[in-house]
């Protein structure tokens, strides 16, 4: 029995395309048998926000970071062309035209394919996000566990 190959992905940005990108790759890589992690850091969390506020203890600049970040995948602008918020939602209909999963559906069938999720857990801390305020089954890890998936790697990539 051969040994499954294994993807990384270190998941930096918060754009909407960019992170939409780590996800087609991430569920393509897992459709071929690849173990998958998606490592979330920084504004990369931002994706796996819950949508709706969650009441959590925090600091004043906690809630301050959390106010001005994204909450959600949905909520997330693109890197380009985002024009005061409708680049996004011309992409989202194009997204849906085509017949093409959006971002929160892309979350959700790397969930179903077992992907690992992980949240960066030193950026957590930076930005004052809570485990509850994630979604569901999230991994919190360091950069120690990122490197100990990536040390193996077949295909490791920064996005």
């Amino acid at each position: 029995m051969t040994e499954r190959k294994k993807t990384t992905i270190v998941l930096f940005s918060g754009d909407y395309d960019k992170v939409m990108a780590a996800y087609i790759i991430a569920n393509g890589a897992a459709a071929y048998d690849h173990e998958v992690t998606i490592f979330h850091t920084f504004w990369g969390l931002n994706a796996l926000r819950k949508d709706e506020d969650i009441i959590a203890d925090k600091s004043f600049i906690e809630k301050m970071f959390g106010k001005m970040m994204p909450r959600g995948a949905n909520k997330l602008g693109l890197s380009k062309m985002h024009m005061a918020g409708i680049g996004p939602k011309m992409i989202k209909d194009v997204i849906k035209k085509h017949n093409a999963l959006p971002l929160p559906q892309l979350i959700e069938m790397a969930q179903e394919q077992d992907i690992k999720l992980v949240a960066c857990t030193m950026t957590m801390d930076l930005l004052g996000l809570k485990q509850e305020e994630l979604l569901d089954n999230v991994e919190l890890a360091g950069v120690a566990a990122y490197l100990g998936d990536a040390e193996n790697g077949n295909v490791n990539l920064f996005i």
